[in-house]
């Protein structure tokens, strides 16, 4: 669906060249939710907005439905660029234009009709839940409004990709989850490719079905979301997972425990069965939970669990042997002394 060849990005800056992205190649495929992940600066950005020549490559290639995008100029990347919709963080809606103006804007351009203006429109302020919010100004509109508009201006003239450019940083959590869900029901009701920018974890897990991890312009790890969650290869893949399922435990606990502290890594149908249970009825060993959550990654559960074991310390090894053979995911922490 996309494949990006050697994509490579450099900007003069005061006389000096500043790699934005460097020889970055990756493989989209057609209907899927991929997401891209990195701190500023990373180049995420400029990768994503070379896909529609928002940003034009220094040198490599970008193929889109087996199109070579970065061929193109004049009226045929104009008309390219009509099947690649994009959102951005800013929501960039005309002030001056009530919502259906903002729409139709994308619609006029594309030479649509009148008749095919307005009934596009009301399908896609439908799609979005904004029917009542026609002929409403920007100003007049909430945060996540303003993105849902900006997402069914994005759709008008039915693209086979959207680029999300970071388009929920700026809203709060609850929003950023309705706007997440909405995404999801277009991939898929409408089985459009989606390409996320972000620099939040918690966005990749709740919407992606891959990830490319990038720093300093380059991708430094690539894969499923649930694979990079529970086998994270690189520092700065582990530091965005750990942000997630961090468990943050008051340092008083710590000081005063006399047990082993182990850290238990639930994976897929592990986190729905009774291991932990079984462990404490087979050996002689108390169990203190000290801390524990469940995230639920492409409706897979990844559970983990902080737990302080006291007993024998023969039992006690036994007891972790027993749970990381079912596991595949515990980690000694600390020793008792």
């Amino acid at each position: 669906m996309i494949d990006i060849e050697q994509l490579t990005k450099i900007y003069n800056v005061h006389r000096k060249e500043v790699v934005g992205v460097d020889h970055v190649s990756l493989s989209i495929q057609s209907g899927e939710i991929f997401g891209i992940i990195g701190h500023s600066g990373a180049g995420k950005s400029t990768l994503l907005r070379c896909i529609n020549l928002l940003e034009r490559p220094t040198s490599g290639r970008i193929i889109v439905d087996d199109t070579d995008i970065t061929a193109l100029s004049g009226a045929a990347l104009r008309e390219a660029r009509l099947k690649i919709g994009m959102i951005f963080q800013q929501f960039c809606l005309i002030r001056s234009k009530t919502v259906f103006e903002n729409i139709a804007f994308a619609l006029r351009a594309a030479g649509k009709t009148k008749t095919e203006i307005e009934t596009r429109v009301h399908e896609l302020l439908e799609m979005v839940g904004l029917l009542d919010k026609r002929d409403a100004y920007p100003s007049q509109l909430s945060g996540g409004q303003k993105q849902r508009v900006g997402i069914a201006r994005a759709l008008a003239n039915n693209p086979t990709v959207l680029l999300c450019d970071e388009a929920t940083s700026a809203l709060d959590p609850a929003t950023t989850s309705s706007i997440l869900q909405l995404l999801k029901q277009i991939n898929r009701e409408l089985g459009i490719t989606i390409v996320v920018i972000t620099h939040e974890m918690e966005v990749i897990k709740e919407i992606c079905d891959r990830v490319a991890v990038m720093q300093n312009g380059r991708i430094v790890e690539i894969g499923r979301v649930y694979d990079l969650f529970t086998q994270p290869q690189q520092p700065l893949t582990r530091s965005f997972v750990e942000h997630v399922l961090r468990l943050d435990v008051p340092e008083r606990l710590l000081q005063a425990r006399t047990g082993t502290l182990v850290r238990i890594l639930f994976q897929g149908p592990a986190a729905e069965q009774a291991i932990l249970s079984d462990t404490l009825q087979t050996f002689r060993v108390r169990g203190n939970i000290l801390h524990g959550k469940i995230e639920y990654i492409n409706d897979t559960p990844l559970g983990v669990l902080l737990l302080e074991l006291s007993g024998d310390e023969q039992e006690v090894e036994r007891a972790i042997r027993y749970m990381a053979e079912r596991t595949k995911g515990v980690e000694v922490i600390d020793r008792a002394a």
